[in-house]
């Protein structure tokens, strides 16, 4: 496992006990870093106009497109790490 690989599951982790909930859009932000860096460009359909977190999740992700793994990882530990500041 690569140092990045381990500092990026470090993040997944300690972003369960941040001190503060963060905002909206930075959750939605963790979100799409998570979902790129695992599991890459957004897939599957975009949920229904009722289903309003599904369809922001979707499109926070979809932002992402074409953003390398591991840029998505680094983005994601910084972002974590700004966070438990």
């Amino acid at each position: 496992m690569s140092e990045l690989q381990r500092d990026f599951e470090q993040a997944s982790s300690d972003v369960q006990g941040l001190p503060h909930r963060p905002d909206n859009n930075t959750l939605l932000r963790l979100y799409a870093l998570y979902k790129q860096a695992t599991e890459g460009d957004v897939s599957g359909n975009k949920p229904g106009f009722f289903d309003f977190v599904g369809t922001a999740k979707h499109e926070a992700w979809g932002k992402l497109k074409g953003m390398p793994a591991d840029e998505a990882m680094r983005g994601y530990i910084e972002l974590v790490r700004q966070l438990s500041d």
